[in-house]
């Protein structure tokens, strides 16, 4: 491994621990060189998945570029880098998992509009409104709906309980 300071290719590892989602190491490294230390991951190398876009193309799976679109969305929300970076790597579990080398564009969309919508249903909002091409504030309610429909149930449902509890 070059040392990202000097560039000679002469280092230790001082440390070695499971990265936080199980499927890297993490490693701190030390140059002999220039004595200055840096962080290294290694994760397993699985076959290149393909997204296949709406118009046909076709193009390498990009986890970075997942990150940055959740980025966007969750911009000023109270939704961590980690928490990102765990919906991606579920993600790309999920897809290494499921298909061979191809994979529907659509379908990362949908599980990304899923998961979003259990972290912060703010930005799922965002990330759906990009995502399904939304033309005016109709196709935002049309979203909406659903999940204002279920809050509407969690509360008649959280209102009946109490209700029913002694002194209620």
């Amino acid at each position: 491994m070059r040392c990202p300071f000097c560039r000679i290719d002469n280092d230790r590892v001082i440390d070695s621990r499971a990265g936080d989602d199980g499927n890297t190491i993490r490693r701190r490294r030390e140059c002999l060189a220039c004595r200055r230390r840096f962080t290294t991951y290694e994760r397993v190398e699985r076959q290149q998945l393909t997204v296949v876009k709406k118009g046909g193309e076709r193009e390498p799976f990009d986890r970075d570029k997942l990150k940055r679109g959740l980025a966007k969305a969750c911009w000023k929300r109270p939704v961590t880098e980690a928490a990102i970076d765990a919906v991606v790597t579920a993600l790309e579990t999920e897809l290494h998992d499921s298909y061979e080398t191809d994979v529907s564009s659509g379908v990362i969309g949908e599980r990304l509009m899923e998961a979003l919508r259990t972290l912060d249903q703010v930005a799922f909002v965002r990330f759906a409104s990009v995502y399904r091409e939304f033309k005016d504030v109709r196709d935002f309610v049309e979203e909406l709906e659903p999940i204002l429909a279920e809050a509407n149930l969690a509360q008649a449902v959280e209102a009946a309980a109490n209700q029913l509890r002694p002194g209620g």
